[in-house]
């Protein structure tokens, strides 16, 4: 019976490339009274196995939040799953509007004490007790309302790429940090005005406006399914949308267009930019937006000093961290002094810019393609790359793709190469491999080759 991943994010990322089938990212929640967490979150893990459904997912004796990658083909079964428990029988299932088929590499389900961290006392007051729902039509017909006050339920590094226009949004790191600070804020309100709040999925607003009925507020409103759920509404009903930017989400994508205005600026230039990433240096891990000049420049690195650090050799780096939590065990939400154009807070509705159309996801061709290896090193001066085959043959005449957060997808084809220093025409598991490349590529970019 397997409770575990026994595979590493690259061999999933590998399998999932070779199966080229399309998988849809999703998420849900539910609160309910869970007697046996621990039994719940093992029959789950069990199940979703089968399906070869990713995801990221926290059970509690309160309910159940999940953001998901589950293969298409595999959508109705992984519904039954659910609906096998009473209290998930016709749950709303929230379907990303962009798709990635490596959202999650990982299926990790996790007990913790709630489901999403807010620091209340459930006890204190009657969490049933929530606020009118709305759908994205009354939802834009309520924010019209004069007598209205939005509040975005969401922390500072997501409302600054995306927010509804003239929402207040708190300059926070966690969602119990905003609680009582708005409460605060519009404590002379709470008779006359109609309190409109949202969030990402919806799942934060539940419990939010349950707090703010116990405390007073007479009118009290939540997006229903939160803004995943209004970009589908808008969509479908041909709406206005009043979101305006991208909506920030937690997995691989770090975030989804909702419009194509762009409401923020490069943390590191303060060019028009909305695409976040993570400082590559694993002592840092610092979220901040990045353009791609600035990717091409500092090499995802936040600052000089973290640049600096990662030329280092790695047994340096190990040793200028340890004794710290580094990496993916640290999630640092994007504020230092380093970031010169970082904005928190009271943030504008005014567009900076217009992002470049991109094709729909779900109408593109999809590329198959096989993992071959990563890259060693690059000479920027030959303009060659070293790379080590560890999946997979490499053969002269293959189309090959080098992929990477900064180096995006770039293709060509392989019309020379060195394998161990000799020119040959065929590369094997543990060569290593020299080519000329004519872009820069880094230490996180993978090699592929593409299957027709």
């Amino acid at each position: 019976m397997q409770l575990y991943n026994t595979l590493s994010a690259e061999e999933r990322a590998e399998l999932i490339d070779q199966a080229g089938k399309q998988r849809l990212t999703l998420s849900f929640y539910a609160y309910a009274k869970i007697e046996d967490p621990k039994k719940f979150r093992d029959n789950l893990f069990i199940e979703w196995n089968k399906l070869d459904a990713l995801g990221r997912t926290y059970v509690a004796k309160e309910g159940i939040n999940a953001q998901m990658s589950v293969p298409a083909e595999n959508f109705e079964a992984f519904r039954e799953t659910l609906e096998a428990y009473e209290f998930m029988r016709g749950i709303r299932l929230n379907v990303a509007v962009e798709h990635d088929d490596h959202s999650f590499l990982k299926l990790t389900v996790k007990v913790r004490d709630k489901i999403v961290a807010d620091g209340l006392n459930d006890d204190t007051f009657d969490v049933t007790n929530i606020g009118v729902h709305l759908k994205a039509n009354e939802f834009n017909q309520i924010l019209e309302d004069p007598n209205t006050i939005v509040v975005d339920f969401r922390n500072h590094y997501e409302s600054e790429i995306g927010h509804f226009k003239g929402a207040i949004t708190p300059d926070v790191e966690t969602f119990r940090e905003s609680l009582p600070i708005i409460n605060e804020q519009l404590k002379n309100f709470k008779e006359d005005k109609n309190l409109v709040m949202y969030c990402t999925g919806g799942i934060r607003c539940e419990k939010a406006s349950a707090y703010f009925k116990h405390q007073g507020f007479k009118n009290v409103f939540q997006l229903e399914g939160g803004i995943i759920n209004y970009a589908k509404q808008i969509k479908e009903e041909n709406l206005e949308s009043k979101f305006i930017g991208k909506n920030f989400v937690f997995d691989h994508r770090l975030g989804e267009r909702i419009t194509d205005d762009i409401v923020s600026q490069c943390h590191q230039c303060g060019k028009p930019c909305d695409n976040h990433t993570n400082c590559l240096n694993d002592g840092c891990h610092l979220l901040f937006i990045q353009c791609d000049d600035c990717k091409a420049a500092m090499e995802n690195c936040c600052s000089s000093e973290c640049l600096e650090i990662t030329h280092l050799p790695l047994a340096e780096q190990v040793k200028l961290r340890r004794g710290k939590q580094v990496g993916n065990k640290v999630f640092r939400k994007g504020k230092s002094d380093k970031l010169v154009f970082k904005h928190s807070g009271e943030l504008s509705d005014k567009p900076l810019a217009k992002a470049q159309e991109i094709t729909d996801i779900r109408q593109k061709i999809k590329v198959k393609k096989a993992l071959l290896g990563k890259v060693e090193h690059y000479y920027v001066k030959a303009q060659v790359g070293l790379f080590i085959i560890e999946h997979n043959e490499l053969n002269l005449g293959d189309t090959i793709l080098i992929s990477g957060p900064t180096t995006g997808n770039e293709e060509f084809i392989l019309e020379k190469m060195f394998v161990n220093g000799a020119e040959n025409s065929v590369a094997s598991i543990g060569d290593k491999v020299t080519f000329e490349v004519p872009f820069r590529v880094r230490l996180s970019d993978k090699l592929f080759k593409i299957i027709n």
